[in-house]
């Protein structure tokens, strides 16, 4: 068997489908796409969700819920991570500045302190909403939790 003699089966080579190359061709003039429409002319893309003229299912189903304009929302960070940044950098206290400072929140977000993990530091915290079990474990220290108003 030489590289020069080797042919793919039989049957399994097609040739294409040549369109728009004359009547004589037998798909010349329209070149197979029909008369007229969108989907005759070059550049044609349907819109997604198009269902030929049909009222699409997105328009078809009903709006439903309700979405509070007033909704807030908090980031939320773990007493284990409060724990490791006090170890890490010493800190007595922990305010908006400091958590801005390492990345773990945005200075526009709203935080709120959970009660995962343990706290073997003494901590003064601010923040805007605290869990039962955080602010416990923060007082049970030393530390003070406190709130910091949301709407101010």
């Amino acid at each position: 068997m030489q590289l020069n003699t080797l042919k793919p089966a039989p049957g399994a080579v097609k040739n294409r489908k040549r369109v728009g190359r004359g009547q004589g061709s037998g798909k010349g003039g329209t070149a197979t796409r029909g008369h007229n429409g969108a989907q005759s002319r070059s550049g044609y893309k349907r819109k997604r969700g198009f269902e030929g003229g049909q009222l699409p299912l997105q328009r078809r189903l009903p709006r439903y819920g309700f979405k509070n304009p007033n909704r807030s929302t908090y980031k939320p960070i773990n007493l284990e991570t409060l724990q490791r940044l006090a170890e890490k950098e010493r800190l007595a206290s922990v305010d908006a500045a400091i958590l801005v400072g390492y990345g773990l929140i945005s200075k526009h977000d709203h935080y709120k302190i959970l009660g995962t993990g343990a706290l073997k530091t003494k901590i003064d915290v601010c923040a805007h909403a605290f869990s039962a079990s955080a602010r416990t474990a923060i007082e049970k220290l030393g530390g003070q939790a406190t709130t910091i108003n949301v709407h101010a």
